[in-house]
Parts: C-alpha cells; structure tokens; sequence
C-alpha cells in the first residue's frame, strides 16, 4: 500500500492507462469498467493529495485537475476504438441497423450518432463524475478520522 502511493506520477498515470486500457478492452469498447475505474482512481487521487499535506485550496483543485486528466486519457481512448467508425455516417451504403449497436433511437442514423457521442464523451464524463466522487468520499472520511 504505501509503495503504491511512493510511486512518481508518471508512473501511476502509466499504471492508470494500462488499467483504464484492459478496462475498456473488457467491456469490448463500452467504458462502463472504466467508469467503474474511476472510483479507485478518485481513493488514490484522494491518497496522494492527503499525503502531501499543502492545504485545502490545492487539495480541492489537485484531485479536480487530475480527475480531469485521467477522464481525457479515456476520452482518447474512445476516440481511438470508435472514431474509426465516423465516416459510416457520410457513407450512403453503410449498413448502420446491422452494426451491432442498440437502437436507441429507434432511427439507425440517430442511434448510431447517439451511440457515438454516448460512448465517446458521455462515458468520459460519467469517469470524471465517478472520480470526483470517490476523491471527495475518500477526502471526507479522512477529515472525519482527523
């Protein structure tokens, strides 16, 4: 435990990518584990901040700033796995009620663009939410036991 909150950023962001990584490649390009990821991620922002001891301004701006951080990471990561898929939109021969995606929408186009902007920027944002939250429970138990 306390070798894993010693390690340099870079390498817990590298730790953080490699999970947020497996954690998409499980839920075979639905984020859902990697918004699951973000309440771990919020206790080991939580951990780092607490144990630098700098105050509460940077306590409550460090954990917001990193959240965000890993929340872009997961952005690119979608964009990676499901912006390949953008150019069907534009193409007229593109079979979008066949493509495995729920219809949502109950139209396929707007289903697939609903899909698209679902799995690319609102997961993200639901990661940032999750992380937040876990950073602020871990922050509040804290300052309940001190």
């Amino acid at each position: 435990m306390k070798r894993l909150l010693r390690l340099k950023p870079i390498w817990a962001f590298a730790v953080y990518a490699l999970l947020d990584t497996v954690c998409a490649g499980m839920g075979m390009g639905v984020p859902f584990f990697c918004i699951l990821l973000g309440f771990p991620a919020g206790w080991y922002i939580a951990r780092l901040v607490i144990q630098e001891n700098a105050g509460i301004r940077p306590m409550l701006r460090k954990p917001l700033r990193y959240a965000i951080f890993y929340s872009l990471f997961t952005v690119a990561l979608m964009a990676a796995i499901w912006g390949m898929t953008v150019p069907m939109l534009f193409d007229p021969s593109a079979d979008l009620a066949n493509f495995g995606i729920p219809m949502i929408l109950y139209e396929p186009r707007a289903s697939f663009i609903g899909w698209l902007v679902l799995m690319i920027f609102v997961s993200p944002l639901l990661q940032l939410l999750a992380t937040v939250f876990g950073t602020y429970v871990t922050l509040s138990v804290w300052a309940k036991e001190s």
